[in-house]
This record gives structure tokens, sequence and C-alpha cells, in this order.
């Protein structure tokens, strides 16, 4: 039967209700949860006391609404993110992932069309490659979003169907997965429905993207795939002002509503030769020691798909770029001392 996981699931929370309904802000009217109970039951084909039974145990978190409302990407100047990322430790720690990893991310990023060094920044930006992957109770964070946050509760209720859904299909506890503030999870910190939507099994099984790096991987690569992601594309190039430039740059549009030729006429001059007829969006990036002015091209649109920020977007790409660059440096020290013991050996035996 097809709710017999989720009623097993029931019955186990039911368990656990006295451990869990201490919550410390409360939870939700039952009313309210019971008519969103119905409507996900009917347009999902779940049962509705089910459902009902593991909305009564999520807990309210005032301060997710908090959260929301400042999130770092529109609160930090360029340079106060950028430091938050391109950490010496954070860049050696993606090398030394890429390198415990490389045989999958080189198969699954030439199956993709993904450079290796995009999922590793992804992973680098989004959870510290799997190791903060978030201390919100999924179940919380979705059903404060749904019932307290009024101005996206259409979004996360969405959402919040979309994790019972996946719950019951995938037959894990919904009471136990924890996430971000936003309800994103695992180490990529897909939101539920993108879970749905775009997670890839490696081994035949339910998508694991929790713990299978394989199935994290291939969803990451699927996911830019599916949003048009250009192999061997550019994500951005840094951009050169001549004297008397006469360009103006939009904060409030990150669209490619602009061209390389256009720019150029403007006195925008860009680092990596490109078509004119190229689409790009000028950015200001702010530094320390004042602006500086890059341009996006489509993979950089694509990016944003993933987290609508000009500052998630650059801090993926920067990372991308160390890591690419640490990750060539270790393989080429090593080819280079295989070399050098192979020759010495050579030379030992020939004496």
């Amino acid at each position: 039967m097809p709710r017999i996981r989720l009623l097993a699931l029931l019955a186990c929370a039911v368990l656990v209700r006295p451990a869990i309904a201490a919550c410390a802000s409360g939870t939700f009217p039952r009313p309210e949860l019971a008519r969103f109970a119905a409507r996900v039951a009917a347009r999902e084909n779940l049962d509705q006391r089910t459902v009902l039974g593991l909305l009564e145990q999520a807990c309210r978190e005032p301060n997710i609404v908090t959260l929301m409302n400042r999130p770092p990407e529109q609160v930090l100047h360029w340079w106060q993110y950028r430091q938050i990322f391109m950490t010496p430790q954070r860049i050696a720690a993606g090398v030394a992932f890429w390198h415990a990893h490389a045989a999958a991310l080189a198969r699954i990023g030439a199956e993709q069309g993904v450079a290796p060094r995009y999922i590793v920044a992804i992973l680098g930006v989004e959870t510290y490659y799997g190791r903060l992957s978030g201390s919100f109770r999924v179940l919380d964070a979705l059903s404060t979003l749904t019932f307290d946050y009024p101005s996206r509760s259409r979004f996360f209720g969405h959402e919040l169907a979309q994790f019972l859904l996946l719950a019951h299909r995938d037959g894990f506890d919904p009471l136990t997965v924890q996430g971000s503030y936003a309800g994103a999870m695992g180490p990529m910190q897909f939101m539920p429905s993108s879970y749905m939507r775009y997670g890839i099994s490696t081994d035949g099984r339910a998508p694991n993207l929790f713990t299978n790096w394989d199935d994290i991987f291939a969803s990451v690569a699927h996911y830019l795939h599916a949003n048009g992601w250009q192999r061997g594309g550019p994500v951005l190039a840094r951009a050169h002002l001549d004297p008397g430039a006469t360009f103006h740059v939009n904060p409030a549009s990150l669209a490619l509503d602009r061209t390389v030729g256009e720019l150029a006429a403007e006195g925008v001059r860009i680092e990596d030769a490109m078509p004119a007829d190229t689409p790009v969006v000028l950015l200001l990036a702010e530094r320390r020691t004042g602006p500086i002015y890059r341009v996006g091209f489509n993979n950089f649109r694509v990016l944003l798909s993933y987290n609508y920020s000009k500052l998630y977007v650059m801090a993926v790409n920067d990372l991308a770029q160390a890591i690419a660059r640490g990750f060539a440096a270790q393989r080429t020290s090593s080819r280079t001392a295989v070399s050098s013991a192979a020759a010495n050996g050579s030379g030992s035996s020939s004496r």
C-alpha cells in the first residue's frame, strides 16, 4: 500500500511525542494545520491523519523569521561576504575534497558538462563540503515559514508539502532531518522541490542527497545542466573602464540585458575575449579599497537560479578558481615527485 511507510513513521513519531511536544516557542493552531493537511493529502494522495499527526509535532522557530528578513547576501558588502568563503582553510579543504572524490567528479562532470571545480565550490560555499548542513529541523523551518511568514507562505507551503511527500517516497523520518533556516537540506542545500525534481540516483536506489556523494555530485551537476549550463563557458570576467567611460550599473537588475559590444561602446573592456553579441550583465563588486567591475555571462545566470544573489555567485566562482589552482598545483607537485623518485631509482639501480 502506498501509505504504509509514512504510517509507519507516524507510529514511531507517536512514541516520541512526549519528548518532542515541549517546543520552546509552542506549536501551530490545530485548525490551521488541519486545513493544510487536508489540502496536501488530497493533492499528493497521502493519508490526512498521518500528515496532520506529523505537522502537530512541528515547533515554532521565531528566530527563523528574523534570519529570513536579514540574509547575509542582503546586508554584507562583497568584500565582507568574500572573506567568509575565500579563506586558506576553505580552499585547502576544497582541494583535499576534490582529490578524495576525483574519479567520481571527473566522470560526472564529463557526463553533465559541468567542470568539477564548480560542483566542489558550490558544496564549499553551501555547507563547507558537507560539514555544516544546518541545525534546524526541516519540519520546523518549513512549518514556521508556511504559517508564520505571510509574505512567502505559498512558496514555503509548497516546499513543506514536497518535504512530506519526499519522506513518504524515500522512507526517511521527517522528524529527524535537519537543514538550514530556510528548509534547505543536505550538503548541496536543495529545497525539497529541487530534491524531488533534480535528485539523481547513481546506484538504482532512491536518490540519497544526504550521504551518497556520487548522488550529490550528479544532482548538483544535473541541476546546473538542466538550467542551461554551457560546457566550458565562463561565469564571470573582470571589466576595466576606459577614461571617460559612460557606462551605468543597475543594482536592481541581474538580467543579462546588455552585450559585450554595447559595453565596449560605453568604455567597458572585458578581460576575456568574447563575441560582441554575447549577452552579459555588468556588476559592481565592492572591495575595501574601492569598487571593481565584473561582467556575468550565461553560467552566471544559471548559478543565480541556485541562489539569487550576485555575492553568492561571485563567491562560488572565485572559490572554484582558487580550488582549481590548488588542485592543479598539487597534481603537478605529485607528478614531479613521482618522476624524481623514478629517476633516482633508475639511477641507483644502474650503478
